[in-house]
């Protein structure tokens, strides 16, 4: 496998600094982020699909470093009833025709979240948590029949027309998809190019077991990102894990993302590399960073070298 890295975490370096500081720790590939959720600090969307010179620019820089783009990111809730829906909608059919553009296959994106019912303004993940009171399955069936499931079709769809063969939805909680089952539900409806974004920091907190979640993903395994979580004692055991507390506040939270090694050790992360791989993924792992105990840099740092020993590059 290759060792990739999504640039957001080196968001105060302009593009080309950023590339630079990419090649100089040996890694060879990124995954960039084009908006949703991220302000996409390195790559203006709108300016390269309007302009083949910025294209063409673009696509110069990372080949003099000789950097591949493994994937675009479109993470973001495109089923928000609100206007946020309708922007992250727009995001993700432009990053879509980008792809096609600068000749991406992946996107990574997440599955998105709708309200309970057609009256409601807000997303609503509450028939996730509980089966009870019996109102919550009518919730969650029109989520999935009346809003998820035609959104996408219809964008598998257009991303086909694009090129792109492959979506992999991260399992990020407070999603409709949110671990293997729920992918092969919309999967199952829309097709096989969705697949997952196997990101092990998530169903860390949620208490499942990655490398179980590999082995029953299979071929749907369309992309991995290199993140690690930490259960924090003596909160998590008070509280469990569902936590409101914000990310940025690591000292009171019963759980938090950390630097790859830094909640799993490097025996861990061989083995999950060496099922992904035996399962037949060999492709791009992603370093994500999102570690807010320690600094970006060492953070960083900790997760590259971490990865390197773990990858067998």
């Amino acid at each position: 496998m290759k060792l990739s890295i999504v640039t957001d975490s080196m968001g105060a370096l302009s593009f080309e600094a950023m590339l630079d500081k990419v090649a100089g720790m040996g890694i060879q590939a990124v995954e960039m982020t084009t908006g949703g959720w991220s302000p996409a600090p390195h790559l203006r969307m709108n300016e390269l699909l309007e302009s083949a010179e910025k294209r063409a620019e673009f696509q110069e820089a990372l080949a003099k470093r000789s950097i591949e783009l493994c994937a675009l990111n479109v993470s973001g809730n495109p089923l928000d009833p609100g206007r946020l829906g309708a922007e992250h909608r727009d995001a993700t059919e432009k990053t879509m025709k980008l792809a096609q553009l600068l000749g991406v296959r992946k996107v990574i994106m997440m599955s998105g979240l709708p309200a309970a019912c057609a009256e409601d303004k807000v997303p609503n993940w509450i028939s996730y948590t509980v089966s009870w009171p019996p109102v919550l399955k009518d919730y969650l069936n029109y989520q999935w029949n009346d809003v998820a499931i035609p959104y996408w079709k219809d964008l598998v769809a257009k991303a086909t027309d694009c090129g792109v063969e492959r979506i992999a939805l991260e399992n990020f909680s407070s999603m409709l998809v949110y671990n293997p089952e729920t992918l092969f539900r919309l999967r199952d409806a829309v097709g096989p190019v969705v697949g997952l974004n196997l990101d092990p920091s998530h169903l860390f907190w949620m208490g499942a077991d990655p490398i179980a979640a590999a082995r029953a993903l299979g071929p749907a395994i369309h992309h991995v990102h290199g993140k690690d979580s930490r259960l924090e004692r003596g909160l998590v055991d008070v509280n469990g894990v569902l936590e409101t507390k914000e990310v940025t506040d690591t000292v009171s939270r019963a759980w938090n993302y950390v630097a790859v090694g830094c909640g799993h050790d490097l025996q861990w992360w061989r083995e999950f590399f060496s099922v992904v791989r035996m399962l037949g993924y060999n492709e791009h792992v992603s370093l994500e960073m999102e570690d807010l105990t320690m600094s970006v840099e060492a953070g960083i740092q900790t997760s590259v070298e971490a990865l390197k020993q773990t990858l067998s590059l």
